[in-house]
This record gives structure tokens, sequence and C-alpha cells, in this order.
């Protein structure tokens, strides 16, 4: 009847403070708050609002207590700061977002055709391709992961971790971002983890990793596979397959002298919430 939206939904570190008041809010205006807080992921590499209880961290997103790091931009710094406005009111639209200068940089607005005369044929075409041509043209690249799948599959994301700190648990999986290509980071992770007594199998931009040693639950195996968020920006996800998952753990955070490369300006804490497995240090 108010002509707003009543159902409180999303990650709690994405949702804006009007959901979280349950006293309604403009779903457009809220959408524009989330999509600011996956532009702070990724140009940032964590989360600008985010606490181990949930009390801590809808207090620090009511009050949008958060601060960018040393390497955004001027322009970059003052459009997050517009879109992540705990004031739904004075928060900034997307009109205004498309006027911004900083946004401006670089972007071409998209083009949606559609031609008049459609061919079922090639329709046809398209949904009866053999699953082989699909296999060779998917080698070109990484697999593109959009923003949702960033998420989902980001352990920071999680609400597990809630409860996984209270159990003491180790999952099996770690993932980190990376700017380098996805060639020289399944290079480097070969070259590290050769020498550790692991067999590697490289297929496309997958890695699978097998030591030769056997374990307390066998031999530990790790899958790789390189995601492209963005054309300069991969995530690294490692799985444990097989094996015990605290040779895995002990593995994928003992600190390492193998690099791939660093990125200016960072401190330790900032390069580790980049990345959280400091074994191949890929930042």
């Amino acid at each position: 009847e108010d002509g707003l939206l009543h159902t409180a939904c999303g990650t709690p570190n994405y949702v804006a403070p009007e959901v979280l008041k349950d006293k309604g809010y403009d779903g457009t205006s809220s959408d524009i708050w989330s999509c600011g807080v996956i532009l702070f992921v990724l140009m940032a590499g964590y989360l600008p609002f985010d606490e181990p209880s949930l009390i801590g961290l809808y207090k620090k997103i009511w009050e949008a207590s958060f601060s960018c790091p040393s390497w955004f931009s001027s322009g970059a710094r003052n459009l997050i700061k517009r879109i992540l406005d705990p004031n739904p009111v004075t928060r900034i639209t997307i009109p205004e977002i498309l006027q911004d200068e900083w946004f401006k940089k670089g972007y071409k607005p998209p083009k949606f055709e559609q031609d008049e005369d459609v061919n079922l044929d090639d329709i046809d075409a398209v949904f009866n391709d053999s699953t082989e041509h699909l296999v060779t043209e998917r080698k070109e690249k990484p697999v593109s992961m959009n923003a949702f799948e960033l998420i989902s599959r980001s352990q920071s994301f999680s609400l597990d971790k809630l409860f996984e700190k209270q159990c003491g648990s180790v999952k099996p999986e770690t993932s980190f971002a990376s700017q380098r290509p996805p060639n020289e980071i399944l290079s480097k992770i070969e070259e590290a983890a050769k020498p550790l007594g692991f067999n590697v199998h490289k297929r496309n931009y997958k890695m699978k990793l097998k030591g030769d040693k056997s374990g307390r639950k066998g031999q530990l195996s790790v899958a790789t596979e390189v995601f492209e968020v963005a054309p300069s920006l991969h995530m690294v996800e490692l799985r444990k397959t097989g094996g015990d998952t605290l040779e895995f753990h002990k593995v994928t955070t003992k600190p390492r002298v193998y690099t791939v490369g660093k990125m200016s300006g960072l401190d330790a804490s900032k390069r580790e919430a980049l990345g959280s497995l400091r074994f191949f240090n890929f930042l």
C-alpha cells in the first residue's frame, strides 16, 4: 500500500541499511547500495562491511562505517561514498551515476539490437551443436564468473563461517584474487607445487595436484581452476578432492617464498585480505 518493499532478503554484507531497519524500502535505491558493495569488492578485494558478529556488522552498515584503500583514485572514492550513503533519500541515483566523470571513463552504453527476420534454422543449429565444438571454443580463455557467482563462491561472503568458527571446522577449499594472466598463475602454481612432491596435470585453465606420498587419509589431491572476474582480474579456486583436510589447510596457509608478483603499496594485512592462499602469494 505504501509503495515500498517489506521483505528483507539478501546476503547481510551487501544489504542496504534501510532493508535492515525493516520499515519498508525502495528496491531501486537499495539495489544501488548493493552494487556499490560489489564495486568495492571488485576493486579492493575485500568487503567494506565485515564483522564476525551480525550485530557488529549491522552497526557498521547503519553508520556506513568503511574506508577506501589508498590505491583508490579520488574519482572512484567519491563515487563509492555517494553510492554507500546510508540515507536512501540522498543516495546517488542511476541517472546521476551515468553522469559521474569517473564512471564515464571508458564506458560504452550497451546496444540492444534485434533482427526483424529470424531464421529458425539458425536457432536449431545453436541448440543442436555438438558438445565437442563447445569445448573447443571454451579453450580460448578462462570461464567467466559474474558477480553473483563470485559472491556465492567466496568464503568471506558465506553465512556458513558464522557457524564454522564456533565448531572450529576447517573448510576443504580456498580461493584468492590475482591480476596476473591465467597462464602465468597456473605456471607458478605448478612451479611451487612440484618441489613439494605434487604431480601436476593441466587441461585448459584447470589443474589437478596429487601428492606422491600417502598421508593420514591417503594422497592429498587438489583441484585448481582459474575464473575470469574482469579482463584484468581472475579468481583462483582450490578444492581438496582427496586426502586429509587438515593437511590441505596446512599446505595452503603456511607462508612460502614463491611469488608471482606484488601489488605496490600494500601492507601484509591487505595482501592477506586479497588472497587467502599465502602459500602461493599471488599478489
